[in-house]
């Protein structure tokens, strides 16, 4: 059985994230692990269920609050199974440690705030998870309730990481979809050239991966105020102006991701796309 792991802290936020996943998780059959993890001291959970428990009054409060919003989902969507885990440490730790025993499709975690995906960024322990995790993450913005995947868009350098990336998120979103790809035309190449590229791709996602509503979108960086528009920006018109419902991003080296966070673009400017993104997971060199 596949499975989705959402990190929860019964905030609003995490709640979203749950009710998002669950949505994703009915049409395309995942079961759902919850795991909570106590972060203030050390050894909080297994020192309460220890032979010499110790009092410590969040552990009943946490179970407790677990055992509600199972309850609340499992009604909502009886078709999808939920589980618990409590982990003590750090987020990303649990996480680490959860995701290496067992194998998940993949980790969806809220991010808050106005502007969607700078939020993912300025928070820590998502962004830890985000940039280090062996398993792919979707971040869903606590505007987004509903899921929709009419139009997924894929930022596209015409590398192998993304044909892989679009591999990963099949399990989620399966192929019935229209797939937007995007390519951000920094370096002023000829149109045509950039044409034959996608052509040669467009073939080999099809043939690969089964996806077949597929179109692309060259977009050259325009000057705004006498200045050219960064790559972010870029991708946020594109973004809105295809009403795009969810963005894959990868994680090489080379990737839009890597040229975004390493230039800093995203704690920078309001990066403002309010869609959940799904990240690939690390390839390993």
């Amino acid at each position: 059985m596949s499975k989705l792991l959402i990190p929860i802290d019964f905030s609003e936020n995490s709640d979203n994230a749950i009710h998002y996943a669950c949505q994703v998780a009915q049409q395309a059959g995942q079961e759902i692990d919850l795991i909570h993890v106590f972060s203030s001291h050390s050894n909080t959970y297994a020192n309460v269920k220890g032979e010499t428990p110790l009092n410590d009054p969040r552990v009943p409060e946490a179970e407790q609050n677990m055992v509600d919003t199972i309850a609340k989902y499992q009604q909502e969507f009886p078709t999808v199974k939920l589980n618990s885990i409590f982990k003590d440490g750090n987020l990303y730790d649990g996480i680490k440690a959860v995701t290496n025993a067992t194998p998940y499709d993949a980790v969806v975690m809220g991010t808050q705030g106005a502007s969607g995906l700078d939020a993912v960024f300025i928070g820590s322990n998502t962004y830890d998870t985000i940039l280090n995790t062996t398993t792919p993450v979707l971040a869903v913005p606590e505007t987004c309730t509903e899921y929709k995947k009419d139009n997924i868009a894929l930022l596209c350098n015409f590398k192998e990481a993304e044909l892989t990336a679009l591999q990963q998120a099949a399990p989620l979103f399966k192929t019935d979809y229209r797939l937007v790809l995007i390519h951000v035309n920094t370096n002023d190449r000829a149109i045509k050239d950039i044409d034959a590229d996608f052509k040669e791709w467009i073939n080999r996602i099809e043939s690969e991966l089964g996806i077949s509503d597929i179109s692309y979108i060259i977009k050259p960086q325009t000057l705004f105020m006498r200045q050219k528009e960064t790559v972010a920006q870029a991708i946020t018109s594109v973004l809105l102006d295809e009403q795009v419902d969810i963005l894959i991003l990868t994680k090489s080296k080379k990737s839009v991701f890597r040229q975004l966070t390493e230039s800093n673009v995203i704690k920078k400017m309001a990066f403002n796309i309010q869609i959940p993104t799904f990240f690939a997971r690390v390839l390993k060199a």
